[in-house]
């Protein structure tokens, strides 16, 4: 018997496995370039719901961890402003955006990396969760100091972001499987 291997919308096989064969690293590494989030109107339909719902403001949107452009193409149809951030899929992002992308790691924004940058919203699409634990509360932290304002969209339960990262979870909702969190920052 054959078995059928599993695609994802556009012909794609499920990151998961390539995940378990290479790492997330190791995948973004090798795939970056080309990579597309097979979730894209899933992710836009989330984006448009969240704006509307939370009135979010897009004057200054950082799309961390930005894939191929995915937030940033619907927050554009939406008005928004965006600057993404990848250290793997830039040429992807750069391709379909039209713009550069910067290139810190999550350990390196834990670190300083976006300096002075101030936003009015971070979006972190399908990442967060593969944040290394050890650095997820510095890696908020960080955060925290140049937004009020954090969304996740998570086909996962985690990440969980506590308080004493400098994030507050405000609401949620639950969109085809895709949990869409919007965070306050906690201190002024």
């Amino acid at each position: 018997m054959t078995k059928t291997r599993r695609r994802t919308p556009g012909g794609m096989q499920p990151v998961r496995k390539a995940y378990e064969a290479l790492g997330a690293e190791g995948f973004y590494r090798e795939q970056g370039s080309t990579y597309r989030n097979p979730h894209e109107p899933v992710i836009a339909a989330c984006l448009q719901q969240a704006v509307i719902q939370w009135q979010l403001q897009l004057t200054e949107v950082l799309d961390l961890a930005c894939g191929s452009g995915e937030v940033t193409l619907a927050l554009r149809a939406l008005g928004g402003n965006c600057t993404g951030n990848d250290p793997f899929t830039f040429d992807a992002f750069e391709t379909r955006t039209g713009q550069q992308a910067l290139r810190f790691t999550f350990r390196e924004i834990a670190g300083g990396a976006l300096q002075q940058q101030t936003y009015s919203l971070i979006v972190c699409s399908f990442a967060m969760h593969l944040a290394e634990a050890s650095i997820l509360p510095v890696l908020c932290q960080q955060l925290a100091q140049h937004s009020d304002t954090l969304l996740i969209l998570t086909p996962h339960k985690r990440p969980a972001l506590q308080a004493a990262w400098g994030w507050e979870l405000h609401d949620e909702f639950l969109h085809e499987r895709v949990r869409c969190r919007l965070y306050q920052r906690t201190f002024e």
